[in-house]
């Protein structure tokens, strides 16, 4: 076929590109997709992108989409990404997102229909059909960068990818809030399973995609087929199971799933923005079995660790960011790696757009349009971030149990800021700053009160610290 209609082929999934992604996503990404050609005999479509970053999104973010659209125009082809190399005039081929398989089948058929028919668990046969994982390949350990919010979930999730076999941690349940990394984490689990058992059946799903797939099982009267298939996985992540706390029918069938695949020692692996005693409307019985293996929390990540990871995103899309601006938006993204990733997305579109240095100008009109500074509401982590700074010491000294004084009055204060200015309980913030007990804390509370009535320098440091906070008194 020649190149003019392939090329109008592409404008047709443009087209239902911007029909099924919000406008925004679509002019900050997909407006600079460009068709670069079609390879007929290799029958592969090569799409043009600027940088790296704009790939990445697109594949994480919107990637079902892509295939989709793809699929319906095109049919069942290969696709690759070229991509420009900042600051090179090369360019990099990308690797193929969409291989000779039904994308249209993603997410809700994960095995094709023919593939079905042979799977063990209906016809009996001995061995399985390959599944589709639904992992994000770029979202590895090799990519996830360590910090005290994650050091504890992320050296479990090795052990756990590295010895799926074992029934130590399982199943693994990770919580944290939104944006700390815990989709990151769970796929680079699944993707280093992938990667030292090959033939390990991993597969990633979110809990809507699950509850989607089961009422449409259970429509199409295949829910058999749909239990049958879910038992075959040796690896199962769940995301968002949150997402479950009024879907009692999800939950019972769910249960049936769990109690199989941990009978028989396969991995199970659970996301939620809170911990299992928290997931209110949710069946006791599951609950009890979400809570039997391994609980991590993860949190926020630190003033540190965003700057770390900002200077991994933009070292790796060849961007060239003043220290001053790195700093600045560690500090206005409020701990969320999802904001973050949203600044450097929206610096690199109006770079390009208007072609114009990335600088503190720049990022303030950016930041003001992306991030919501004064909804976010304030964490121990943020208090002990500047507690911390403001004694010049490191969290991870006043979390110590050491009983030094130059630890010990940013240890209680961090705590009295903590109960006075969140709503968490002192049970909580106690493990929350080196695992201390609730009278520990209530003692803490106490004393900085005593130092705020006798000591002016010290009320006096707490007034500058709660300012630097942004508290609204």
């Amino acid at each position: 076929m020649v190149l003019k209609d392939r090329k109008a082929d592409w404008a047709s999934c443009q087209k239902y590109i911007r029909d099924n992604v919000k406008a925004e996503d679509y002019e900050k990404l997909f407006a600079f997709v460009e068709f670069d050609k079609f390879m007929v005999a290799e029958n592969c479509l090569v799409l043009r992108v600027p940088n790296p970053f704009i790939r990445e999104q697109i594949e994480k973010h919107f990637l079902d989409v892509m295939r989709i659209a793809i699929y319906n125009t095109f049919g069942k082809i290969n696709l690759y990404w070229n991509v420009l190399v900042i600051g090179n005039t090369e360019h990099e081929k990308g690797k193929k997102i969409v291989e000779e398989s039904e994308p249209g089948s993603v997410p809700y058929d994960i095995v094709p229909k023919e593939q079905q028919q042979q799977s063990p668990a209906v016809s009996g046969q001995s061995s399985l059909p390959p599944i589709d994982s639904q992992l994000h390949p770029q979202q590895t350990f090799r990519s996830f960068i360590e910090g005290d919010s994650n050091k504890l979930s992320r050296s479990i999730g090795m052990n756990v990818a590295e010895h799926p076999n074992s029934t130590q941690f399982n199943p693994m349940f990770i919580f944290g809030p939104s944006g700390c990394g815990k989709t990151h984490l769970v796929n680079a689990i699944g993707n280093r399973c992938c990667e030292l058992y090959p033939t390990k059946r991993v597969l990633y799903v979110s809990a809507r995609t699950f509850q989607a797939q089961y009422v449409t099982a259970t429509q199409q009267g295949k829910i058999n087929d749909f239990i049958a298939f879910y038992q075959t996985i040796d690896m199962l992540i769940v995301d968002d199971v949150q997402e479950w706390m009024k879907a009692t029918s999800t939950q019972d069938t769910f249960f049936h799933i769990f109690n199989h695949l941990h009978r028989n020692g396969r991995r199970i692996i659970l996301v939620s923005d809170r911990a299992p005693i928290e997931l209110e409307g949710m069946n006791k019985r599951l609950v009890t079995r979400f809570a039997c293996g391994m609980t991590a929390e993860m949190e926020k990540p630190n003033f540190q660790l965003c700057v770390d990871i900002l200077r991994r995103k933009i070292a790796r899309d060849g961007l060239v960011v003043p220290d001053d601006v790195v700093q600045f938006i560690a500090q206005t993204a409020n701990g969320s790696i999802r904001e973050l990733e949203g600044v450097i997305m929206s610096l690199l579109a109006n770079s390009i757009v208007y072609h114009c240095n990335i600088d503190m100008n720049l990022v303030n009109r950016v930041v003001k349009r992306a991030v919501k500074v004064d909804d976010m509401p304030l964490t121990v982590d943020d208090i002990l971030d500047r507690v911390c700074r403001k004694y010049e010491v490191t969290q991870g000294a006043v979390k110590s149990r050491s009983r030094k004084k130059e630890l010990v009055i940013p240890r209680q204060l961090s705590m009295y800021l903590a109960d006075k200015y969140t709503n968490i309980p002192v049970t909580r913030i106690g493990k929350l700053i080196g695992s201390r007990d609730h009278s520990t804390v209530l003692h803490s509370i106490a004393k900085v009160e005593e130092m705020i009535q006798t000591d002016s320098a010290f009320m006096k440091t707490v007034d500058e610290i709660v300012k630097a906070l942004k508290i609204k008194s």
